[in-house]
């Protein structure tokens, strides 16, 4: 294709720089362009195809445009393409790849004639919009997310035109009103709204309309579509456009009828309980949190000269003034401290209750706070009997042996038959209920840490975050230990509990004790739904607990909801157990050990210690699968004694042929904290001969904060015995920097996570170059592990790491094949 520009002037050639100015225009021009001819081979190409994709369109002159685009290109463009040879201008749309690298385009296609009139090609000019089309489809998928949200959501909602039709309904509303969603888009919500709130619906709408309020929220029926009432939470507010005009309402509709139904219920059993209090023969009399007289009951009106309407919004002193029968001193009044010590209060001695005309009538009497259901205190109330001190002593027992002394929850002696009861009501009602089983996080480091004063101090504080968090029918239960049970005993829908899952997370996550700033709470819980994870009470509780035990399986801090899967992997972790103290007694265990090279030389400079449960060199379970379940079953500490013991022997017998080896021996924070620990370890090195430099214990930066002075003075106790210590995974915790020149640290060990990464990620390799030049400064050497390539062994060497771990170097064996290894690396 020729770039020659005509003059206008006759036949004269246009001057040179024109012809070298459009040259220069068409190769700098932001599209793409380019001539192909009637055989469909590019005969011109810009420089805008090097720009975009990368390839010198010099080397495209003369090939076929199916051999240079992908597949998919190709064909997308071949209409459009064929369809200007046939000498029609034509568009296209879509995607353009050549090689790896692609462009979302807009093209056009105009067809070349010679001067005969003949199609002799097509000049296509494509202009890149990658970013208007990725923002349409980012509009695209927004506006599918809201109307899938809009469809799908729990509740009813609908878009109304400003006249009252209706515009679009989601499919929980038909539910709820029993039409089909096009019988609904006939109808104006005036048509199917209970006649008798028609009037307060309008005036609300109208100012709606007129601008008058924004949004409004209210309750009012609608008729459903069999005639019956449907009691509805409504939620209004406008759309407007960008003049300011009304364009629709978005209505939010919440089905309340149940909750209707309920405040009946509730009604009729205050009756019921007013009733009750009438008929009894004590006097009951109850009152605020301010002991200001809440209701008498008609005999405590009689005894104390007092009307319940007169005493109502009363000093409680002022009504029930109390007298010593004795002396006549005044008495104080057993409410107010029944309300400060949240327990259960008995006058001692002989007392007497002042009538309002002067009379005086021997008493005896019990007073109680009143409880919310989340436990907090909102009243009193005092019940003047005559029936023995073994009644009031009876109640009182019954009050302790139901609560928890400690966080003034209830037990878990009150669990069970409150579930049931929930489930019962669940299951009459149609509806669901839950049950949350939540276990603190690391309860016991955290007494360890801090004391088990300040721990009881940690659980008071956990158990009041539960309470302001729960809503107002859940109830709270200190089942056993560091563990709790939140009973739901009413969800619309799981994800409800889930939801109150993470708000529970989040403010256990906020706790704060004075004196205590690196205090860290966390709860694992476990979530289990009737009927839809359980079919009984008893199922229910026993499923959360799996879900909760499942959570801490999986790593703690987090929420897990029950599924039948669960209890299978329950019974495959106690079958892993069971096997696991069988495997221990019968000696069925092996260490392996992974070879460290000096990073300049390749030099074997020490092999890290790795259990293996293996039958005929093929795993039984590898470590990721059994060291969790020796964790939590407390294995853990005799299985690192073992494998202690069996590197110090190891050690032993390779000295004794003459090989010294530095071994490395992982060490875990139960094990480490047992007081027998070092004992046990000074024993070993002595009885083995273990001298300075062949033993080395890695351990995790928590292992190391924990305890403060006194595991700083184990460590530096067990290093001046000669053992090397490294700082494992160093960078997967919550270790600052600046302590490390506080820790009797040998060694740091970057964690495989950072080696993965470090070729592929600028940011990664800029952390590791920092910590291997940051240890260095302190004197510590570097070794990372998980070094698989030869290009990670480069980077590292060439960052200033001392020793390098990892497959590519040498998998973890037996000792007999590290030593085969050994001597053929020396050969």
């Amino acid at each position: 294709m020729s770039t020659a520009v005509q003059s206008t002037d006759g036949d004269r050639p246009a001057p040179a720089f024109l012809s070298e100015l459009a040259g220069h225009v068409l190769q700098n021009a932001p599209a793409l362009i380019a001539f192909i001819d009637s055989e469909l081979c590019f005969r011109y190409l810009n420089e805008t195809h090097r720009r975009w994709f990368g390839v010198d369109p010099a080397q495209l002159i003369g090939r076929r445009v199916s051999e240079t685009l992908d597949v998919q290109s190709y064909l997308g463009a071949r209409a459009a393409l064929l369809r200007a040879l046939g000498g029609q201008p034509t568009h296209y749309e879509g995607e353009l790849a050549c090689g790896k690298l692609s462009r979302y385009v807009h093209g056009h296609f105009q067809p070349d004639s010679d001067p005969a009139g003949r199609v002799r090609g097509v000049i296509a000019v494509f202009t890149d919009i990658t970013e208007r089309h990725a923002l349409e489809l980012q509009l695209r998928e927004s506006e599918q997310r809201f109307f899938q949200a809009f469809q799908h959501a729990a509740i009813g909602m609908a878009l109304i035109h400003p006249d009252g039709q209706f515009l679009r309904v989601n499919a929980a509303l038909c539910a709820m009103l029993g039409y089909a969603d096009h019988e609904l888009l006939a109808r104006n919500w005036r048509d199917i709204t209970h006649p008798d709130d028609l009037a307060t619906s309008e005036a609300l709408a109208r100012q709606l309309v007129d601008g008058g309020r924004e949004a409004f929220h209210t309750e009012k029926r609608y008729l459903h579509r069999d005639g019956h009432a449907v009691h509805v939470q409504l939620s209004v507010s406008q759309v407007r456009n960008e003049a300011g005009r009304l364009r629709c309402v978005v209505s939010q509709v919440q089905d309340i009828s149940q909750r209707r139904h309920f405040e009946d219920i509730l009604f009729r059993e205050r009756q019921l309980a007013e009733a009750t209090l009438n008929s009894i023969g004590d006097a009951v009399l109850t009152t605020d949190p301010g002991l200001h007289i809440t209701s008498l009951n008609p005999i405590a009106e009689a005894i104390t000269g007092w009307s319940a309407s007169e005493a109502r919004g009363r000093r409680m002193d002022e009504i029930f003034r109390l007298r010593d029968a004795d002396t006549g001193a005044e008495v104080e009044n057993p409410l107010r401290e029944a309300i400060r010590r949240n327990a259960i209060v008995n006058l001692s001695g002989k007392v007497v209750l002042a009538h309002r005309n002067g009379f005086e009538t021997p008493i005896e009497d019990s007073a109680a706070p009143i409880h919310d259901h989340a436990g907090n205190v909102i009243g009193g109330v005092l019940v003047c009997h005559d029936v023995s001190e073994n009644r009031a002593l009876a109640l009182k027992m019954i009050h302790l042996t139901q609560h928890d002394t400690l966080t003034g929850l209830p037990n878990r002696s009150l669990l069970p038959v409150r579930v049931e009861q929930a489930v019962t009501r669940a299951a009459l009602h149609d509806r669901r209920c839950a049950l949350l089983y939540l276990d603190m996080d690391h309860f016991r480091r955290i007494n360890e840490e801090i004391g088990y004063e300040e721990g009881d101090r940690v659980m008071q504080a956990v158990a009041q975050a539960l309470r302001e968090t729960m809503r107002e029918d859940d109830t709270l239960y200190r089942y056993v230990g560091d563990e709790f049970v939140l009973l739901l005993p009413r969800v619309d829908e799981p994800c409800d509990a889930v939801a109150l899952a993470e708000r529970l997370q989040r403010q256990c996550a906020r706790i704060a004790l004075p004196g205590t700033p690196s205090l860290q709470v966390g709860v694992s819980i476990g979530i289990s739904v009737f009927p839809d994870d359980a079919s009984d009470a008893d199922a229910l509780l026993r499923h959360a607990g799996t879900a909760m035990y499942e959570m801490k399986v999986a790593g703690r801090g987090g929420w897990r909801r029950y599924t039948a899967a669960m209890s299978e992997r329950a019974a495959t972790l106690r079958n892993i157990e069971q096997s696991l103290r069988d495997a221990m007694m019968h000696e069925a265990l092996s260490l392996h050990y992974q070879p460290m090279v000096d990073a300049r030389s390749g030099r074997l400079v020490g092999a890290e210690a790795l259990l293996r449960w293996q039958v005929n060199g093929h795993d039984v379970y590898v470590p990721d699968q059994f060291i969790p379940v020796a964790e939590d079953s407390g294995l853990i500490a005799e299985l690192g004694e073992w494998v202690l013991r069996q590197a110090c022997l190891q050690s032993r017998l390779w000295r004794q042929r003459h090989r010294v080896i530095p071994i490395s021996v992982n060490v875990s924070p139960l094990q480490f904290r047992q007081e027998h620990f070092y004992p046990q370890l000074d024993a070993l090195m002595t009885a083995c001969g273990i001298g300075p430099g062949h033993l080395e214990l890695e351990l995790t930066e928590r292992t190391m904060m924990a305890g403060g002075e006194t595991t700083t003075r184990l460590l530096q106790r067990i290093r001046q015995r000669g053992v090397r210590l490294s700082l494992d995974d160093f960078g997967t915790g919550y270790c600052s920097l600046s302590y490390l020149k506080h820790f009797p640290v040998d060694t740091l060990k970057i964690d495989r996570s950072f080696v993965h990464d470090i070729v592929t990620d600028a940011d990664t390799a800029a952390i590791t170059r920092a910590v291997i030049a940051m240890a260095r400064s302190l004197g510590k050497t570097v070794i990372a592990e998980g070094v698989e390539t030869a290009t990670q062994a480069d980077f590292l060497r060439e960052a200033g790491c001392t020793s390098l771990q990892g497959f590519y170097y040498g998998t973890p064996m037996p000792a007999a094949e590290l030593e085969r290894w050994l001597a053929a690396s020396a050969a």
